[in-house]
């Protein structure tokens, strides 16, 4: 668990209602331990409970107000959008909308069905725009909101171990621009994530090899692994008031890699 949260507070986030997706390990821990180090009421979904539920009870021994884990898998946009509602059910108009799930696993175009691609579309970048849609009406009436997707570099170095991932990943910046032309009256601001090669331990287990390191150093101006707290930082700014006037852009966060 990262305990570094005192890098920069940001008043506006406390006891604002933030909910993350894909929460329950990885950069959405991160993102889950830093907002509620900020005091914002969190809740989270995740389709792994066994990590999501130690996550809470380890953000509640730290002395910040346990995060709500809702169980959720984001294929079924009915259970999410339920579990929205829930959310304000529970804790008040969502103020904050972190779209962080997605799965980058990799594979080959002829080895590509149909069914996959339908499927890689649900888990990457479906559910981003329903769970945009859902939170909407919450946001309005609180009198705004913040609503981060998260992209990826993959598509601007143009990955080819990933096919459907990279063009996911792309569709969520074109998505962000259309929804931040179409909320910004409602003072509703939409931007973008796109984070490089964050170390996380599924990053680290499955494919940083002597390969990678190697990329690593050739391709990021700096020389610091990227991780997850990097992105958690940067999704703070743009969730708070602090970033006001920031809207349909992507922000990237990859140590310089593109």
């Amino acid at each position: 668990m990262d305990t570094d949260f005192e890098n920069a507070r940001y008043p506006s986030l406390k006891g604002r209602v933030v909910f993350v997706t894909g929460g329950g390990s990885g950069i959405g821990a991160s993102l889950v331990e830093h907002f509620a180090a900020q005091g914002a009421r969190v809740s989270f979904v995740d389709i792994a409970e066994a990590p999501s539920r130690a996550l809470v009870d380890r953000i509640a021994a730290a002395g910040h107000a346990a995060p709500d884990f809702i169980p959720c898998d984001l294929r079924d946009i009915e259970a999410l959008q339920a579990a929205i509602a829930t959310t304000r059910d529970r804790h008040g108009p969502i103020r904050v909308l972190l779209n962080n799930a997605g799965n980058d696993d990799r594979h080959r175009t002829e080895d590509v069905t149909v069914a996959y691609w339908d499927d890689r579309m649900a888990v990457n970048v479906r559910h981003q725009f329903f769970a945009a849609q859902a939170v909407r009406p919450q946001m309005r009436e609180a009198g705004g909101g913040s609503i981060v997707n998260f992209g990826s570099i993959t598509w601007m170095v143009g990955d080819a171990d990933c096919p459907a991932y990279v063009t996911s990943k792309a569709a969520i910046t074109g998505m962000t621009r259309a929804l931040a032309r179409e909320f910004g009256p409602e003072r509703i601001r939409v931007n973008c994530m796109i984070p490089g090669w964050v170390m996380t331990e599924r990053q680290m287990t499955l494919w940083l090899n002597a390969d990678g390191e190697r990329q690593i150093a050739e391709r990021q101006c700096l020389a610091d692994r990227l991780q997850p707290s990097d992105i958690a930082r940067m999704a703070l700014f743009l969730a708070a008031d602090d970033s006001r006037m920031c809207t349909s852009q992507p922000f990237i966060v990859d140590g310089g890699w593109v």
